[in-house]
């Protein structure tokens, strides 16, 4: 196929070479583990394996957020999967997560009943309420938490595996691609613009999960620290998106959610893409 041609899809697809770019290594299409490995278990109840990408930032906060609050029982210990090595992959890791994805926690408070927990949003909803917190108990602005909440698990794809993708990983720039997730994002953007105009935080007045789960993505976009896209994007245009993004980021236990399970050694933003 020449480099100008037109893509014509074959009748059945089949995997006959890697994608390309920065995460071939890993894309599969396959589900299921490569190889047997346990994973190693702490002292403490709550053993999460994880990276430092936005959805391993959202529960690592969530952690931070719950021991600043005084909960002693959320006291986890942090255990690094490298998803360019593959850890993922591992039979330990898949037993917890079948997705083979990052975060992936078990809870060992009750050791007769341990219990696994996959997707970042049903942790950051399971530890709510475990804990009695960050989780409204009035009914209208537990749904309305709850919303936002479901509304950044749809969403993020757009921004990590399709502007992300295309905009920073991609091993060729194609405009059509770049041009579509940035429409989407810009527009995503826009909704949370305008809910904010309002709002100090994105569920209403409380600090809740719905800002842990979005803020990681949406909100280290806009300060700066996602994709290098800010100039492209015109995040500054956003100026309630923009004041939220800096509150979140000025409280200490996101600054020390930020610091669990980044690998300091290589360029860590090459990872928030899917993950």
């Amino acid at each position: 196929m020449g480099k100008n041609t037109e893509y014509e899809p074959p009748k059945v697809w089949k995997w006959d070479t890697e994608s390309g770019g920065k995460f071939a290594s890993i894309n599969r299409p396959v589900a299921g583990a490569t190889h047997d490995k346990d994973l190693p278990v702490g002292a403490h109840p709550f053993q999460l394996y994880s990276l430092g990408t936005p959805n391993g930032v959202k529960v690592t906060v969530m952690f931070e957020e719950l021991l600043a609050a005084g909960h002693t029982g959320a006291e986890y210990d942090a255990w690094l999967i490298n998803i360019l090595d593959g850890d993922q992959f591992g039979s330990g890791f898949v037993e917890i997560n079948p997705n083979s994805k990052i975060p992936a926690l078990m809870d060992w408070s009750n050791p007769k009943t341990p219990q696994r927990i996959f997707e970042s949003g049903a942790m950051l909803l399971y530890l709510a309420e475990k804990f009695g917190e960050f989780l409204p108990t009035d009914h209208a602005a537990r749904t309305e938490t709850l919303s936002w909440l479901f509304w950044q698990m749809g969403s993020a794809p757009y921004l990590g595996g399709g502007f992300g993708h295309f905009y920073a990983y991609a091993p060729m720039k194609i405009e059509y691609c770049i041009d579509r997730f940035a429409m989407e994002v810009k527009r995503e953007l826009d909704v949370l613009d305008q809910r904010l105009a309002d709002n100090e935080f994105i569920a209403g007045s409380e600090y809740t999960i719905a800002d842990m789960a979005i803020w990681p993505w949406y909100g280290v976009l806009v300060i700066g620290d996602l994709y290098d896209a800010q100039e492209f994007l015109d995040v500054k245009s956003y100026k309630h998106v923009t004041r939220w993004a800096e509150t979140i980021n000025a409280r200490p236990a996101v600054q020390r959610g930020r610091m669990v399970n980044r690998t300091w050694g290589e360029d860590s933003e090459q990872l928030f893409e899917r993950h």
